[in-house]
């Protein structure tokens, strides 16, 4: 059975840091993207970051660059997210997600239904 699963989330203060990690199994997802999505309470699902299977192609969306990071270790079959500079509208619930298609030197997908697996999200709560 294939899973990813999330673990980092937690509450933190404006300003604050938090990592988020992600582990898979049942595949190796070496030469796939993965990245995360979030969804805050009364809104949808949106895309946050992904990276390329080598790590080498990264994409963001606007409102996280130059706070937020993605990597990989694909020794371990893991990718983060550290997160700088939190702010209050970061919070929600974020998703872990996998791509079923090779995307290892390519950019990564940011449309969710290009994503086959998700993991069961980690809140991350930031107060003001």
């Amino acid at each position: 059975q294939v899973q990813l699963v999330e673990s980092g989330g937690g509450l933190v203060q404006a300003g604050g840091s938090l990592r988020l990690s992600c582990v898979g199994s049942g595949r190796t997802f070496m030469s796939n993207a993965m990245g995360w999505f979030r969804q805050a309470p009364g809104k949808v699902r949106e895309f946050v970051a992904a990276l390329s299977g080598s790590g080498g192609n990264t994409v963001y969306i606007d409102s996280v660059k130059g706070r937020f990071t993605i990597s990989r270790d694909n020794a371990k079959n893991t990718v983060y997210l550290q997160m700088n500079s939190l702010k209050p509208e970061d919070t929600a619930v974020y998703y872990c997600t996998a791509t079923h298609v090779t995307y290892y030197h390519t950019n990564p997908p940011v449309g969710w239904s290009d994503y086959a697996y998700w993991g069961q999200g980690t809140q991350v709560t930031v107060s003001s």
